[in-house]
């Protein structure tokens, strides 16, 4: 039996409760009142065999694509694993890229794949390049793993960029699966979900880190209709279908997407210009552009940055992300996606600590 593990999970689940959160990456979460005829939405009634139907047109509406092009999932999460069980046999080799979010690794391993890793590196800005992603690939490789925005950098591909992964992709006969969860954060123009753009490619999303809805674990896959029946297939034996008062309700935040997005917005503009003051101020760090919620700056000479983050929460009660989680020790991951007010104090903390180490 495979017993895997995602060590960032278990510390984020089990940390000791911060006074200001920096750590956990989700957007300031949503109440009720901004999403007006939500109480009147919910019901307990309602059919979802592959998923609640009004939503999945809403989703496939959104994106461009066809209903048969969506998969409903519990989450970006849910939806990565289910596309791991519809994609890869026990053995199979999976290319995934370095730094990681590590419950993308756990799941390779927990369904029997065998994780093989290319870098993508600050001194590229986090970018992933082909050509290093075609060096690491063997005739073994099934599917191939990233992120756009980039999780734990926020670094953003371009549609070039995925031109060039899908020709990489297609002369392997390989897959590839996006985690596109931070997407919709980008700034106009929004590069399209990248399984608009070749079938070699799976998107996944939610309405989490855009959105401010992670208590309704609304997350689906783009791809294309046979992969797209695959990943159904696997929900069948997970979970079965979604909870029809979530689905309701999120299928209503698909109507108020453009007042929720503005709202994402103001607070993610406000608490970048506070974190780039920081960081300004910093010279011993160095951090990549962020086109999301998270930041994943680097101590220039190299040290450990554990130290820090350990300091940081025991004297200011302030937590961000160790960088080692995601196989970086140097950097930590501070998100930016909380209550503008409290970031910024979050932020002021952090700058004092860096003055004294």
């Amino acid at each position: 039996m495979v017993r895997a593990r995602a060590p960032y999970m278990e510390w984020a689940k089990r940390r000791p409760r911060p006074r200001i959160d920096l750590a956990g990456s989700n957007l300031a979460a949503c109440t009720l009142d901004d999403l007006p005829g939500a109480r009147d939405a919910v019901d307990l009634a309602g059919e979802s065999p592959d998923g609640y139907r009004p939503l999945v047109e809403a989703i496939a509406a959104t994106y461009g694509v066809q209903p048969e092009n969506v998969a409903t999932a519990p989450g970006c999460s849910g939806a990565n694993f289910l596309a791991f069980a519809a994609l890869i046999d026990a053995g199979a080799e999976v290319l995934v890229e370095r730094p990681v979010y590590d419950p993308l690794v756990a799941a390779v391993e927990m369904l029997g794949g065998r994780p093989r890793f290319f870098d993508r590196r600050l001194e590229e800005g986090f970018a992933f390049d082909p050509g290093r992603v075609a060096a690491a690939m063997t005739p073994a490789t099934r599917l191939i793993v990233v992120s756009s925005p980039h999780n734990p950098s926020g670094a953003l591909a371009s549609e070039a960029d995925f031109a060039a992964l899908a020709r990489v992709a297609e002369r392997a006969g390989a897959l590839v699966l996006v985690d596109e969860v931070y997407l919709d954060l980008v700034s106009a123009p929004r590069p399209r979900p990248a399984a608009t753009l070749s079938p070699v490619f799976v998107s996944s999303n939610s309405l989490t880190k855009a959105y401010g809805l992670s208590s309704l674990r609304c997350g689906w896959t783009l791809a294309s209709p046979e992969v797209t029946e695959w990943i159904r297939r696997a929900r069948d034996v997970v979970d079965v279908s979604g909870a029809i008062p979530a689905e309701r309700l999120a299928r209503l935040a698909f109507e108020r997407l453009p007042a929720l997005a503005e709202r994402a917005r103001r607070i993610v503009q406000a608490n970048r210009r506070a974190f780039d003051r920081v960081l300004a101020g910093h010279p011993r760090l160095e951090c990549a552009p962020t086109a999301a919620t998270i930041a994943f700056p680097r101590f220039r000479d190299g040290r450990d940055a554990a130290p820090f983050t350990d300091r940081l929460m025991r004297d200011r009660g302030v937590a961000v992300v160790p960088g080692s989680f995601f196989g970086a020790p140097a950097h930590f991951r501070i998100a930016l996606g909380g209550p503008p007010g409290l970031v910024a104090e979050g932020l002021e903390a952090v700058a004092e600590t860096l003055a004294t180490v």
